[in-house]
Formats: structure tokens, sequence, C-alpha cells
């Protein structure tokens, strides 16, 4: 069952590499504008977490039917719920909002370390997937554990993780791209 998530990932590298890449430029925006008004920041993560939870649930949906899927469909309606909240109410306060994006972050890491985990035996690039993971939930609880840093502060992390996370969620789709070529897929 476990080589059927690592051929569902192999044969979406793409999704991964997109996710990768948005998380990239919300990173580099947020580090070059660091003093966008907090409404401006809540509508990027917004979109941002909204997009992110729709490409997670496309991966969740798109797989094969051997491969339990419901941790990355979680991750999907977690981001869809949060990117929603955030669009509907943009007046939320930075301590609301930081905390929510916290939480988000240390689900969604945890669910990622337990699809590495179940990959371990399968792949030998496993520990970008827990790094990933293990990135998100740091980030997560230093939003919550610390969240009156200050608004540029504030941008300054999320800009970093959304950097790490980008890099990360790239180099493991070009792994995954790979290995997808090395190990053809059964017809």
């Amino acid at each position: 069952m476990n080589t059927s998530l690592l051929h569902l990932l192999s044969r979406n590298w793409g999704w991964l590499l997109l996710r990768g890449i948005l998380s990239l430029i919300f990173g580099v925006l947020a580090f070059t504008w660091p003093l966008l008004t907090l409404k401006v920041l809540v509508l990027l993560y917004g979109a941002y977490a909204l997009v992110d939870g729709v490409f997670a649930l496309v991966g969740a949906i798109t797989g094969g039917s051997a491969v339990p899927r419901w941790w990355l469909a979680l991750i999907g309606v977690v981001s869809i719920a949060a990117g929603v909240a955030v669009l509907i109410w943009p007046g939320l306060s930075a301590l609301a909002l930081l905390i929510f994006m916290g939480a988000t972050a240390v689900v969604r890491g945890l669910f990622e370390i337990a699809g590495a985990i179940a990959l371990r035996k399968e792949i030998t690039n496993e520990w970008l997937l827990i790094l990933s993971g293990l990135a998100s939930v740091v980030f997560g609880a230093l939003v919550i554990l610390f969240p009156g840093g200050g608004a540029i502060a504030m941008i300054w992390i999320i800009a970093s993780y959304s950097i790490a996370l980008g890099i990360i969620l790239s180099v493991l789709a070009f792994r995954l791209r790979k290995h997808s070529h090395s190990h053809p897929l059964p017809a």
C-alpha cells in the first residue's frame, strides 16, 4: 500500500512543485513589501491557504483508489477552511490571525510527518517531507507561543517559513519526478 502512495506522489509531482512555487512567491512578496497593511497580508494569506488547500484536495482526489489519502484530504480541508475564514473576516485581529495560522501550520506539519513515516520503507528521500512537516510544526508553534512579536517580525517569520517550505516542496517534487521516470507506473 505504501508503494501506491509513492506512485501517487510521483505521478502528482507537478502539483507539489506548483505548491512549492506558490509558497516561494508568497514568501518573496512578503519580504519585498514588509510594510503591507495587515488587511492585505490577511487577504494574501487567505488566498494562499485557499489555493494550497485546493491543490492538496486535488492530489487526494486524483490518486489511485488503493492509497489512503485521508491525511492529504484533511490538509486540504483545513487549509481551505483557513482561507475561507480569513477571506470572509478580513478584519480579524493580528493575534487571532496568527493563532489561526499557527494552528493550521501545526496540523499540516503533523500530517506531512505522518505521510513521510508511511513512505520510509519505499523511498530514500522521505526526509524532505519530514523536514517540510517539521518546518510547519516549528513555524506554527512559534507563532502560537510568541504572537506579540510585532507586525514586521510576523511578516518576516511568515516569509521565511513560506520560502523554506517552497524550497523543500520544490526539491521534493523534483526528486519524485526522477522517481516517476525511473519506476514507470503499471498501465
